[in-house]
């Protein structure tokens, strides 16, 4: 059986753009991009260099203070360039398909009939360990940690998401597989949190795992939320979290022998011409889905849902862990007529500035990136208490970073939280304060300080 649990707090934004139940038709790019930075806490070591022929699954670089922790290339071809940055940071490693896909040699069968140590090697060389988020901190799971628990978020609340239960249709025994993978290299209870009201027959039927239906307005969807009702980090516990897409690969690559990094993605927002979703690899370029799919000159592409995604060129690639682009209005160009002063109709507003509050929930809102604003003093204003469904003072918390006051921070609860909870937040502060960068500073300030 499982548990309901309501998200009281939080907020839905209802967006124009959302993608109906359907596949796109686009060609796989021809050049994909791995970036570092998307692996959060790599320090990474190159062992490609620019004319190197690779697989999908061959190792592109790995983490100087763990090498078990590997990425590996998405595509088989060659690497075209190996881009750096200052004191020779490594932006990305750019490929050309050749679009054969061939794979790296993977060990067929069946995670459960299998050594720990064994699986957990296979894990490792395929890159797929990657792929482990663990809290505290939001960063790259350490493999050799002991965490009390997995967690997987099962659906997204976040703004034109992609639907879960549609993109795992099929997927059952690829699922299944990658649970028990999980299962056999850390042997700790997996806890999946569904959507009370469609939740995919996939979760239902999983078998070794506690299901946790949750009901209420995003951020119910974030995995940080679910593991903050269900079970609480304290100082000294570790949890690590993962996508079901990445459980479902991990599978998939003990049920056919063979590496595969493709997945799901949605095209949504209020610029795409066709809302839909499309089958993709990570680190693809974005522009055979948008080609002659988008409307306007102007426009922002986003790599992930418009709250917490990486603003992206029209050359752009999908990010490492994004199952969503999302095109929507660029913001600079706002000569509004007699701005404040107008009712405003059409602008989305968390309380009752605007009229368009009298249209109740079901109003779709053209939002752009326009911030209205800059920042300004902040203030203690309650503002965030009523989005941020956690038992945290929120605004104690983002002052405390800033102080870098190590003791508040731990008192008020920063080993539980990722930047991507505290960006309902950054949405309706009036002070315009990037809560979302503080706090992953602070996340970074914190694990260096007690490294």
């Amino acid at each position: 059986m499982s548990e309901t649990i309501k998200i009281k707090k939080g907020l839905d934004i209802n967006l124009k753009g959302k993608a109906n139940e359907v596949y796109g038709k686009a060609q796989l790019p021809e050049l994909f991009s791995v970036r570092p930075d998307d692996f959060h806490g790599i320090k990474p070591k190159t062992v490609v260099k620019e004319g190197d022929q690779v697989k999908v699954g061959s190792v592109l670089f790995y983490d100087k203070n763990n090498p078990d922790v590997k990425v590996c290339s998405p595509v088989s071809g060659e690497v075209v360039a190996v881009n750096r940055g200052e004191r020779r940071k490594v932006l990305d490693i750019s490929i050309k398909s050749d679009g054969a896909f061939t794979s790296e040699a993977f060990t067929k069968g069946k995670p459960k009939e299998m050594k720990a140590d064994e699986v957990k090697s296979l894990l490792s060389n395929a890159g797929f360990l990657a792929f482990l988020k663990q809290r505290p901190y939001d960063v790259v799971a350490n493999p050799n940690d002991k965490p009390k628990a997995i967690f997987i978020s099962g659906f997204d609340t976040a703004p034109l998401a992609p639907n879960y239960d549609f993109i795992m249709v099929g997927r059952e025994e690829e699922f299944q597989l990658g649970i028990d993978a999980l299962s056999a290299i850390t042997g700790v209870q997996i806890n999946i949190g569904i959507n009370i009201d469609q939740a995919s027959k996939l979760y239902k039927k999983a078998k070794g795992v506690q299901l946790y239906e949750f009901e209420g307005p995003h951020p119910a969807g974030n995995v940080g939320v679910q593991i903050h009702h269900v079970d609480p980090i304290n100082k000294g516990d570790i949890v690590w979290t993962i996508n079901p897409q990445d459980v479902a690969m991990i599978g998939k690559a003990f049920m056919t022998g063979s590496i595969d990094y493709s997945r799901s993605v949605v095209l949504a927002g209020s610029c795409v011409k066709t809302p839909a979703y499309f089958k993709t690899v990570y680190g693809a370029a974005i522009s055979s889905m948008i080609a002659n799919n988008i409307e306007g000159d102007n426009v922002r592409y986003i790599s992930g849902n418009p709250l917490t995604g990486t603003q992206i060129s029209a050359n752009g690639y999908l990010g490492a862990f994004d199952a969503q682009i999302t095109v929507i209005p660029e913001g600079d160009k706002n000569n509004e007529f007699l701005g404040w002063i107008m009712p405003r109709l059409n602008k989305f507003s968390v309380n009752h500035s605007y009229f368009s509050w009298l249209f109740g929930s079901s109003k779709e809102y053209d939002v752009d990136t326009n911030v209205n604003g800059g920042e300004r003093a902040f203030i203690m204003s309650g503002e965030y208490d009523k989005v941020f469904p956690m038992d945290i003072y929120p605004e104690f918390l983002v002052k405390a970073i800033i102080a870098q006051d190590i003791d508040k921070m731990e008192q008020l609860g920063i080993y539980e939280v990722a930047p991507e909870d505290f960006a309902l937040c950054e949405f309706v502060c009036t002070s315009k304060i990037e809560t979302q960068r503080i706090v992953r500073e602070g996340l970074d300030f914190l694990r260096k300080e007690l490294a």
